[in-house]
């Protein structure tokens, strides 16, 4: 018996040892540019985004806990860590560098430097990012509101003082540029 076993174990398999993953083609758009790559279907679009550039989504907790990776998926705020990329097929992806750009930044960019809303920068762009979202569907929030809008957005740096003020300026101030019809 034992005899029989030994020679099972010694049988050499025409298996390969590893196959990669079967890789999807996968289109979109990110900050108006046309993307078209090919992922294996367990990529997060963290990983996938990053792949191709868009360091700006940070990889921070990769568990949802910490907003580092906030994006806009067709306006609606999200972790790019709790979604496949092959999700991203067809769809619109606003990271933050599609806000504004350095030579042209977004009113929220202008007052998170005016109010000292920047420390170490980690958490900057998806803190920004979720601010739009808010600023997009609440034009005026409370600083309650403002709390609520960047609850899953972690700062170890700021305290959030310095981030919510800025929010709230931000609100004014694009609040003022639509009251002249800008």
């Amino acid at each position: 018996m034992a005899t029989a076993s030994k020679s099972k174990r010694t049988k050499k398999s025409s298996a390969p040892a590893y196959v990669p993953p079967k890789k999807l083609p996968i289109s979109f758009t990110v900050n108006g540019q046309e993307v078209s790559t090919e992922a294996p279907a367990h990529t997060t679009l963290l990983y996938l985004l990053r792949d191709l550039g868009f360091t700006e989504v940070k990889n921070g907790c990769e568990a949802g806990d910490c907003g580092a990776c906030t994006i806009l998926l067709d306006g609606l705020a999200m972790n790019a860590c709790c979604a496949l990329g092959v999700q991203a097929e067809g769809r619109e992806i606003t990271t933050v560098k599609g806000i504004g750009t350095v030579d042209n930044l977004h009113p929220i960019q202008e007052k998170f430097i005016e109010h000292g809303a920047i420390q170490c920068g980690f958490c900057t762009p998806g803190m920004i990012v979720a601010a739009k979202e808010l600023l997009d569907n609440t034009p005026n929030p409370s600083r309650q509101e403002i709390k609520a809008g960047i609850a899953g957005n972690l700062c170890r740096c700021t305290g959030y003082v310095k981030i919510i003020d800025a929010i709230e300026a931000s609100a004014e101030e694009l609040s003022s540029k639509k009251g002249k019809g800008k």
